[in-house]
């Protein structure tokens, strides 16, 4: 008892210096090794094909961590999310649930293949190998994975049900084709979707994004944006911040979808508004420089430029605030069908193809970048909207006059207050079918096409005769070749020069045709894979048996991806929902987001920064469960954890002191009934309810200090009795979600030959589990000034210290010495300070 007897002194830092904690630990490597064994063997984490029911309900809980990519051997910033996840399959599993907590890997991709051509090898021996590593740490951590379920993207047994999803979309006319102008990385060498894109940057390797046309096949997330949408109200599991981020993503706007039209021609130009009140203020038309109708206007040189120029910009780069607009004058001009105004047309590169039409009417008076825009170019201003009982006047105007007001020189719409304006205004545009109301998003089509080689090849078949044709779904799966394959990005689809590949017959006609090059966006991979895990052997159907695991009860991973992967993992399931595939149309009920783990210096742990903890070294040294209760004492396991050494150091002389007290008092242990009230038994009681409750809501930083509370007074415990004795006991079910191991090592040194994980997790006596507050009071040279409660256990040095932080003594005390602190046990404090 030597560390502990120290470890409550102040010195405590000093003493860590002394003392050689590797002579004190408990056998780690032999216990560790002993129960990862006997877990295989009795198939502890077997998942059942179906769920079990009772008369009640079905105990079942599906929790899964967001796919996990192998990049090679784990470290402690990686392990935080396994952690997590398995304490909860463990703590549901002692609850009396069954329990899937499944594996795979997210397999195909460009890190993969970038990594592989960098080494001189095939992106499958890289990827193969690295799954290969991060198994054997997480096998090493004990983490509870039924690995009869384990899937891998790359292989053919999956990836035929990937290609299989993009032909019901195909079918359902939710997968196309098209030209476009799409987000091009030129260091990866491929497109982007949109929601991969990053403050302008690619989101893998952080490159400036230009555009780039080409002809690609897309996804039409949009038809099911307002379902999307709108069942953002039934997440109520997800975290807020996730659910605003997706809305502000699918970007619904309500407005008006008016035409304009190219002057000499019948080619109708549509912009979108939401202040159609303004229509008859419009002086010019901005258009997005990869807007379709450009190639229908004569271009002069300096447009063409202009354009060039423009697609080499970031998107976000040209949207922004402190960037000067500017434009270029096409030479052609529009006519506004409601006024009958002839307005210049401008190419303008702050425009986007993506937001609205992608024309934009330029109404000076009454916005402010048109207002810029206009005073730079010469551009007229007309007002149209004046503030209630004023006028304006265009050459007085400082800046655009913004607000709704009363509608001015509007022909028949003159006098109408703004929001009257709207609504006669749209009606008009109905009637006369030049426009009308219209719901707008920014949610783009999900652009699915990669110009890369590690990845799933498109099902599609490119015939002279017949156009597109699928595969049909019994050739599936499209095979990825493996063999003579120059995968080095050229701009251009690999695929497209291995003639073994590419060359195939017309399923229609049977001639000469050629494969699609290119293949499927891997986020399609991670679209689905939850339900690939209740039935992962079917080689029939995508899913046959185990729809009563769906959905996913608990998922866990990090807010990078509200915007990609957890929409796109959305708009799949209401798809397969759609079919009668799957049973539920959210794949999710509860979302979980952890926070990332950063080095003593407060850097994010990375290879590249080279501040990373390995789990094998780290594992070799300390233990699995040190490993595990380090990462979750962190923090807040929702926000960023610093990772430091005397964290480690307090997570191992936390689990050495319990081994030592089971041990010592072990033919004490036992579970007990009829125990009496006593303040120890109170105490446990407590214990267990604050740690259930942190379990249930992902507190298990403060479950963890639940615990260690709870054993310091068990070691100051001198009567050892029945209570004693029965709180060590419920203390190793307490411990044994956080170090598994241990745990289990400790629940048979007592006499148990089940797993401690097939024993029901502590309940408490809610009657007893009220804490006793005592009142304290607090003077300052003999007037109080204080009143706090405090637990009845709490110590004196606590009460002290609580009584001395209070901001009512501080004031008192801040500016003035204390001379001494006259202290009644449990009553009163008086400070004396002159």
């Amino acid at each position: 008892d030597l560390i502990f007897d120290l470890g409550c002194r102040k010195n405590l830092r000093k003493t860590k210096l002394l003392l050689n904690f590797k002579s004190v630990m408990y056998p780690f490597k032999e216990i560790e090794s002993k129960w990862q064994k006997w877990w295989n063997t009795t198939s502890l984490y077997k998942t059942p094909e179906y769920p079990s029911k009772n008369a009640v309900q079905k105990k079942k809980y599906y929790v899964l961590e967001m796919f996990s990519y192998p990049s090679g051997d784990l470290h402690m910033g990686h392990l935080r999310n396994y952690v997590i996840v398995d304490l909860i399959a463990r703590y549901k599993m002692m609850q009396g649930f069954d329990v899937l907590h499944p594996v795979g890997w997210d397999a195909f991709g460009l890190p993969a293949e970038n990594a592989a051509i960098k080494r001189g090898i095939h992106p499958k021996e890289w990827t193969l190998s690295n799954i290969e590593l991060s198994r054997k740490s997480l096998r090493l951590v004990g983490i509870g994975y039924d690995w009869d379920r384990e899937i891998l993207t790359c292989t053919p047994s999956y990836y035929k049900w990937t290609q299989w999803i993009f032909l019901l979309l195909y079918k359902k006319g939710l997968a196309y084709r098209k030209p476009a102008f799409v987000n091009w990385c030129p260091n990866c060498q491929t497109v982007l979707a949109n929601e991969q894109v990053e403050e302008g940057k690619c989101w893998r390797c952080h490159s400036y994004v230009t555009k780039k046309k080409l002809t690609q096949w897309f996804f039409k997330i949009t038809d099911y944006a307002e379902r999307l949408l709108n069942d953002i109200d039934k997440l109520d599991g997800w975290p807020a911040q996730v659910k605003e981020l997706q809305r502000n993503w699918i970007g619904r706007s309500e407005g008006v979808e008016i035409n304009f039209e190219l002057e000499g021609t019948n080619k109708r130009l549509p912009v979108f508004t939401t202040r159609p009140d303004t229509i008859y203020g419009v002086t010019f038309l901005s258009v997005a420089p990869e807007h379709p109708i450009l190639e229908e206007i004569t271009r002069t040189h300096e447009v063409n430029q202009y354009i060039e120029r423009s697609l080499s910009i970031s998107e976000i780069e040209r949207t922004s605030k402190e960037r000067e607009k500017t434009g270029v004058f096409t030479g052609k001009y529009a006519i506004n069908l409601l006024s009958g105004d002839r307005v210049p047309i401008f190419v303008c590169d702050y425009v986007l193809a993506s937001y609205g039409t992608g024309i934009v009417m330029g109404v000076p008076a009454h916005d402010q970048r048109d207002f810029e825009f206009a005073h730079k170019y010469g551009l007229p201003i007309k007002v149209v909207v004046n503030p209630k009982n004023e006028k304006l006047s265009p050459e007085n105007m400082q800046e655009a006059y913004e607000e709704y007001g009363v509608m001015v020189d509007s022909g028949p719409f003159t006098g109408l207050a703004s929001q009257d304006g709207i609504k006669r205004i749209t009606e008009y545009a109905e009637q006369k079918g030049i426009g009308g109301f219209k719901i707008s998003y920014r949610l783009r089509d999900w652009l699915i096409s990669r110009q890369r080689y590690w990845g799933a090849p498109i099902p599609m078949i490119h015939c002279e005769r017949c156009g597109i044709v699928p595969v049909p779904e019994e050739d599936l799966p499209v095979l990825l070749p493996e063999k003579n394959v120059d995968f080095t990005p050229k701009g251009k689809s690999p695929l497209a020069a291995v003639p073994e590949f590419i060359s195939t017959e017309c399923p229609k006609c049977g001639e000469k045709a050629k494969r699609d090059s290119d293949t499927i966006d891997t986020f399609v991979d991670s679209s689905w894979y939850q339900f690939r895990y209740v039935d992962p052997h079917n080689d029939k159907v995508i899913i046959s048996k185990g729809k009563e695991w769906l959905p996913v009860d608990q998922y866990v991973g990090g807010i990078e991806h509200a915007t990609g992967h957890l929409i796109y993992f959305r708009f799949i399931t209401k798809v397969l929902h759609d079919e009668g595939i799957v049973p539920c149309s959210e794949p999710v009920l509860r979302l979980f987001n952890h926070g990332m783990i950063k080095d003593e210096k407060g850097q994010v742990m990375s290879s590249s920064r080279g501040n990373v903890v390995p789990v094998g070294s780290f594992v070799e040294k300390w233990g699995a469960d040190t490993a595990r209760v380090a990462i979750l004492f962190l923090g807040p396991p929702g926000k960023d954890g610093i990772w430091s050494e005397e964290g480690v150091h307090g997570a191992n002389r936390f689990l050495n002191r319990v081994y030592r007290l089971i041990n010592e008092n072990k033919n004490l242990i036992k579970e007990a009934t009829d125990l009496k009230d006593s303040p120890l038994y109170r105490k446990l009681n407590i214990t267990i309810k604050r740690v259930t409750y942190d379990l249930e809501n992902f507190g298990f930083n403060t479950a963890l200090a639940a615990l260690m509370e709870f054993l310091n007074i068990l070691y100051k415990t001198e009567e050892r009795g029945p209570i004693f004795g029965h709180s060590l006991y419920v203390l190793i079910k307490l411990l044994a979600p956080f170090a598994p191991h241990l745990s289990e090592e400790l629940w048979h040194t007592v006499g148990n030959k089940e797993s401690v994980f097939k024993s029901t997790f502590p309940s408490y006596d809610e009657e007893k589990a009220q804490e006793v507050l005592l009142p304290i009071v607090v003077q300052v040279n003999g007037k109080v000034r204080a009143r706090f409660q405090v637990p009845e256990d709490a110590s004196d040095d606590e009460i002290k210290k609580q009584a001395l932080s209070h901001s009512n003594i501080k004031k008192y005390v801040s500016d003035k010495k204390i001379e001494r602190i006259v202290f009644v046990p449990k009553k009163l404090i008086n400070i004396v300070c002159k």
